[in-house]
């Protein structure tokens, strides 16, 4: 068993390493958690369905819309392709 201070403490600690110093002084995956918040955002940008990501992030599709759909950016365009394409189907 690992205490959670000594922990916190290596973590920190390897933050230094796999981060550039300036993503060291930011939150930038500050917290365990902040990295699977940061996957569930990737997700929905990368196309994947809302159900699979929520399945993927032990959400519900209700979460992953309400928490993760304010992260989708620069999708306006592929969305409307895939409407006209429909349309016209």
């Amino acid at each position: 068993m690992i205490s959670g201070s000594a922990y916190a403490k290596i973590r920190k600690e390897a933050r230094t390493y796999a981060l550039a110093p300036d993503q060291v002084a930011s939150p930038l995956a500050a917290r365990p958690y902040d990295l699977r918040h940061a996957a569930a955002s990737l997700w929905p940008n990368a196309g994947v369905h809302a159900p699979e990501a929520a399945e993927q992030a032990g959400h519900g599709v209700d979460v992953m819309l309400r928490v993760y759909a304010k992260c989708i950016d620069g999708q306006r365009d592929v969305a409307n392709q895939r409407i006209m394409d429909a349309l016209v189907a």
